[in-house]
């Protein structure tokens, strides 16, 4: 798919600094043109139907809801909406996270200019920008752990410093629920003990302090 003009961008993330640095790097792309910017996953959401930009840098890590989050609100309205991930989050479920809500590229804050201008080039035309740093992150820990959402309030709780008697009493199951859901934790990460299945799950992304 042709791109006439310049290639429009919308730059979400939640530090202005950051925000005119991409500015500024994507500005002086003569092919290239930032429409809006803005600092939470809400506005990003509302940019996008109001400027309808042909690509959309996103950060994950936003003060009121994620960017997965976002991405997912714009893609069940706009099916070909062209959505990059910048972020500093490599954990591969974060990446599996993004990837499922609709992102066409995943780029970490730490890759160069080139790459990122390279990523906007080639997620404008409609197709997938997925660098080998990233792709080997979801290919070390493939396959993928089943871990579900009540696991995950689980591991949420495990990693704020409760007991597995007060998971229990916040989530309103008994006790012996909750040993069942470690136990299954600890098999699906391969952990040795809750400290250990915390450690995996804030490395990987499926949880968050």
């Amino acid at each position: 798919m042709a791109v006439k003009g310049p290639i429009t961008v919308l730059v979400v993330d939640d530090h202005p600094v950051v925000r005119d640095g991409l500015n500024a790097i994507i500005s002086s792309e003569t092919d290239m043109q930032v429409v809006g910017d803005v600092g939470t996953a809400a506005e990003a959401v509302t940019a996008y139907f109001r400027l309808r930009p042909a690509v959309v840098l996103m950060d994950l890590l936003l003060p009121d809801f994620s960017g997965s989050e976002a991405i997912r609100r714009i893609c069940e309205k706009s099916a070909n909406a062209q959505i990059i991930v910048l972020t500093t989050a490599d954990g591969d479920a974060e990446i599996y996270r993004a990837l499922e809500a609709g992102a066409r590229g995943y780029l970490l804050k730490d890759m160069v200019r080139r790459e990122l201008i390279q990523a906007i080039r080639e997620v404008s035309g409609g197709r997938r920008y997925i660098p080998a740093q990233v792709g080997a992150r979801i290919a070390e820990n493939y396959p993928r752990p089943d871990i579900t959402s009540r696991e995950v309030e689980v591991l949420q709780l495990i990693a704020a410093g409760f007991r597995n008697k007060e998971v229990a009493f916040r989530l309103g199951v008994s006790e012996a629920t909750i040993n069942a859901h470690i136990k299954h934790i600890l098999a699906k990460l391969n952990a040795t003990d809750r400290t250990h299945a915390v450690i995996i799950a804030l490395r990987r992304g499926i949880i968050r302090l």
